[in-house]
């Protein structure tokens, strides 16, 4: 550092004394002292300056003038300092405060010492910041996975409600059907059954008229084959227009009572085969 010269002192002997203070030393010591009071002198002048132009301007001021008008007066008053001493501010170079070594040593030190501080601070504050974003970044991370988690969940469990409301509603579906099934059987046994009982209180049997008159004409032998009821005449034509319906034609044998045939034909209930008259089937209504 300059002004400060460090001597040291060797003897012959292996330990060394410690050297006296010279008086290098103390003319630098003193002439720090007076670099101090000589930038403490020049500061005083500066300020008792700054008054000294602060009572002139306050010398100087206009008559007195309402509220209004003053406070105006006084923001144009000052927008023009302040553009005054922007303008000689941007045309005055910089001025050395002090030309002695030691003064400027030592304002270096000083403001350098400030930087260093404000430094510091900006580096603690940015650490505690970036410690802070690390925290709320580790926060966020864990809501996003229990958020992820919590989707993946509901997602699951909305795939389970929809195949559960899919197999209700096929359950459903299918015993609805079932339902609907075993009544229309059931219509279908009530209409068969009522079908029946008409069929049999209108339309009998021939067969006890017919032995009778045989029995009064001649005591013959009771015919080979036993005729069939106008019930069951039609039951075999719904049977066979639905089973088979390719082919819903049955034969005209000695079962079926000629009278009952007819009355089918005539009725139209019946159809006789376009080829072969001894075959007859069903109207087919439900076309």
């Amino acid at each position: 550092m300059a002004g400060i010269k460090m001597q040291s002192y060797s003897t012959g002997d292996e330990t060394a004394e410690e050297p006296p203070i010279s008086e290098t030393e103390e003319s630098t010591a003193s002439g720090a002292v007076d670099a101090r009071e000589e930038l403490l002198n020049e500061c005083e002048s500066i300020w008792s300056q700054m008054e000294e132009c602060q009572s002139k301007i306050t010398l100087k001021r206009a008559e007195p003038l309402t509220e209004s008008d003053a406070e105006i007066s006084l923001l144009m008053m000052r927008m023009k300092a302040l553009t005054v001493e922007f303008s000689q501010w941007q045309i005055r170079s910089p001025e050395l405060i002090s030309t002695n070594p030691e003064v400027l040593l030592t304002l270096g030190k000083e403001e350098l010492w400030k930087v260093k501080e404000d430094l510091e601070k900006v580096l603690l504050t940015a650490q505690l910041r970036n410690k802070k974003i690390k925290e709320d970044f580790h926060r966020e991370e864990q809501w996003h996975d229990e958020q992820k988690k919590i989707l993946n969940a509901l997602k699951e469990t909305e795939k389970k409600m929809e195949e559960d409301i899919e197999s209700h509603c096929q359950r459903r579906a299918f015993h609805k059907l079932k339902d609907e099934f075993f009544k229309v059987k059931a219509y279908k046994e009530e209409l068969l059954n009522a079908l029946g009982a008409f069929l049999e209180e209108h339309f009998p049997l021939p067969e006890k008229d017919v032995t009778a008159k045989k029995k009064k004409i001649k005591n013959s032998e009771e015919p080979a084959t036993q005729l069939i009821a106008l019930h069951e005449i039609l039951e075999n034509l719904i049977n066979t227009l639905f089973t088979t319906p390719h082919e819903p034609y049955i034969t005209v044998d000695d079962s079926l009572w000629p009278p009952y045939v007819e009355l089918l034909l005539r009725c139209g209930v019946a159809l006789r085969h376009p080829e072969d008259p001894n075959r007859i089937r069903l109207e087919a209504f439900h076309q």
